[in-house]
């Protein structure tokens, strides 16, 4: 279903050689994995490196989030560790997947309350995604039954779950935003992301990825427009950075994040210069000095790993505040990468999905539990969303 979310790990499960602690021919005591080690971002000491992605999973009825958020988000948990909450809708317009949330009414503001709450009791950090889904709709979702939004009325290929969470349609023809209607985008986007620190959240990762509203506007293969918004890099990352320009203004730099895949074809985004458009953007965000990139990785795609010459170093390299990535690591991989300095901190989904102890899992390099596509997508507030087992419960 859809083109995000959950996939952001790979099948394979390796372990990573432990560090030895030798040093000049001596032996020392155990160094901590990579993965393990503490790391300041900006304001927040977190206590390892291991972020919980963003996962849609479609349980919040109706748009509002419900009680049985705060047991997933709690049970994912551990005193100084990173969440990033699923993508939350910042519109009427912005949703099409059932019953993802939103966080533009109070109704919205005060259901992530408790759940946020939940968070902080156990001493994590907690981001809110937002986002706009753009033309990966469907009038079902949109008032009054018009077309999605888009950067062109270029239609996305594929199928839409509609919002009975059993039924599916073609996506709908989108309309293309006139110039003056997106200055209103970006107010949603500002006060979403206020309503996010109103709800008790510690800041937001704006969702640039994926094929989404943010990503129409930043691919060549979507982005047909002549105007301001189109055509040139500085073009089509316009849209993009007026919104985290706004966001910035409204609740300050050290609460804002972004997601990027340049690389990724979800959800139909292509680009004729991917690399090129990931460095431009890692620059042009220095401007703004927001806390950290999240970059999906050249290789990953949803069905496995795809071969690739790029790498994120030299978007790191021109990034110059904290990077995150995300894409089908391992504790392997994941250690690899921050140990040579690709990514400060690695994003998990799938396998933090089904370990809701994922680090203690790494630390002890256990055995993890085997996720379960059919239930990722579902409205149980129960199977496949709080009953994945504890390391002691096994």
């Amino acid at each position: 279903m859809g083109a995000e979310a959950i996939a952001l790990d790979g099948e394979k499960l390796s372990s990573v050689v432990e560090i030895s602690g030798y040093v000049d021919g001596e032996i020392g005591p155990p160094e901590k994995m990579p993965l393990l080690t503490p790391y300041q971002l900006g304001p927040f000491h977190l206590s390892h490196r291991i972020v919980l992605a963003p996962l849609t999973r479609c349980r919040s009825y109706n748009t509002i989030p419900q009680p049985h958020a705060a047991l997933f988000y709690a049970q994912r948990t551990a005193p100084g560790g990173l969440l990033i909450a699923e993508a939350t809708g910042v519109s009427e317009t912005s949703n099409g997947y059932p019953h993802a949330p939103g966080i533009w009414s109070q109704e919205q503001v005060e259901a992530w309350k408790p759940i946020v709450k939940a968070v902080h009791d156990k001493g994590g950090i907690f981001f809110c995604q937002i986002w706009h889904v753009g033309r990966v709709s469907h009038t079902d979702y949109q008032p009054n039954g018009v077309a999605p939004l888009s950067s062109s009325n270029k239609r996305m290929e594929g199928q839409i779950t509609l919002p009975s969470g059993t039924e599916t349609a073609d996506a709908s023809v989108p309309r293309a935003l006139k110039i003056e209607e997106i200055p209103k985008i970006v107010e949603d986007f500002r006060l979403a992301a206020r309503n996010a620190i109103l709800a008790g959240f510690d800041g937001v990762e704006i969702h640039g990825a994926h094929g989404y509203l943010i990503d129409q506007f930043l691919r060549d293969g979507i982005n047909d427009r002549s105007d301001a918004y189109g055509g040139s890099l500085e073009n089509r990352s316009r849209f993009a950075l007026e919104i985290v320009e706004a966001i910035v203004n409204e609740i300050g730099a050290e609460k804002v994040g972004i997601r990027l895949s340049p690389f990724t074809n979800l959800a139909g985004a292509s680009d004729s210069d991917p690399m090129g458009l990931g460095i431009h953007l890692a620059k042009a965000l220095n401007k703004y000095n927001i806390l950290y990139a999240h970059y999906v990785e050249p290789r990953f795609s949803l069905n496995g790993d795809v071969a690739t010459d790029h790498t994120l170093l030299p978007i790191r390299k021109a990034f110059k505040n904290s990077f995150f990535a995300a894409g089908g690591f391992t504790r392997e991989s994941g250690n690899e990468s921050i140990a040579s300095g690709i990514a400060d901190a690695v994003v998990y989904g799938r396998l933090f999905l089904a370990n809701p102890d994922l680090p203690k899992r790494f630390e002890l390099n256990a055995p993890l539990n085997p996720y379960n596509r059919d239930t990722f997508y579902t409205q149980d507030p129960v199977v496949g969303y709080t009953d994945y087992p504890f390391l002691e419960q096994v």
